[in-house]
């Protein structure tokens, strides 16, 4: 489960606007990206007995682009409805090479449910090279008759269901770059720390109003925002914008 905060508080700011932050003009352009390591246990997922169930549906998930460094073929993706595995898949992969396809599962859900049933199941996608476990739940019909993910994408955005930041909050950084007299340009990167460890980027949309998703561990973390200016070639701090 996790949080979605849609609003930002912002902290350490005195009343005529002004705030605490720095600018530099680094050596070069910085590369920010959020930490997916973690640390938990392989799972011991085994195959659901076929036997058991009167039918089957065809799922595939197509990992999303974050994550789609990380894939190795020692990942698992695993199914479950009222926590009872139903499916069970290894990364696809290509005939021609034998390595992974992209980040694409192709698995077997099965299923005792009639044709026209929906069911609410949990996919749950273990990463070998992170060593992390992400969880998502949404609605599927275990129909003989239907596909996922065939006919178009099913993607699932297994970030939003991370066990390393279960928390997580949406803001504007053109609002905060404002209040702070900083311009925003379209195409400059933004990003969220919580001290030297990134929470979320972002690049600055031509409309105005960029969404920047901020993980968090626990409520209450302190957010210092970083904005890299393509134009100026300058990087700006401020810090201390969140109190969740």
């Amino acid at each position: 489960m996790f949080i979605l905060l849609a609003s930002l508080v912002l902290g350490a700011c005195s009343s005529d606007n002004d705030g605490p932050f720095t600018v530099i003009t680094p050596d070069e352009v910085p590369v920010w990206h959020v930490d997916w390591n973690n640390d938990q246990t392989r799972p011991n997922w085994t195959e659901p007995d076929a036997s058991l169930y009167e039918n089957w549906t065809i799922l595939k998930v197509q990992i999303e682009d974050e994550l789609k460094p990380y894939v190795s073929e020692g990942d698992l993706m695993a199914l479950f409805v009222n926590g009872e595995l139903r499916g069970l898949a290894s990364p696809a992969v290509n005939a021609s090479d034998g390595q992974t396809a992209g980040g694409k599962f192709l698995m077997k859900a099965y299923g005792n449910e009639a044709g026209d049933e929906t069911v609410t199941m949990t996919l749950q996608y273990y990463n070998q090279q992170l060593k992390h476990i992400f969880t998502l739940s949404a609605d599927i019909a275990l129909d003989s008759d239907e596909t996922t993910g065939i006919d178009e994408d099913f993607i699932p955005e297994f970030t939003y269901g991370s066990a390393k930041y279960p928390e997580m909050m949406t803001v504007i950084p053109e609002t905060i770059l404002t209040r702070f007299n900083i311009k925003p340009t379209s195409g400059s990167m933004v990003a969220a720390f919580v001290g030297e460890e990134c929470r979320g980027t972002a690049t600055i949309s031509a409309t105005g109003s960029t969404s920047l998703l901020i993980r968090c561990r626990t409520q209450g973390e302190l957010i210092t925002l970083k904005y890299y200016d393509n134009t100026e070639k300058k990087l700006y701090t401020i810090r201390d914008i969140a109190n969740l």
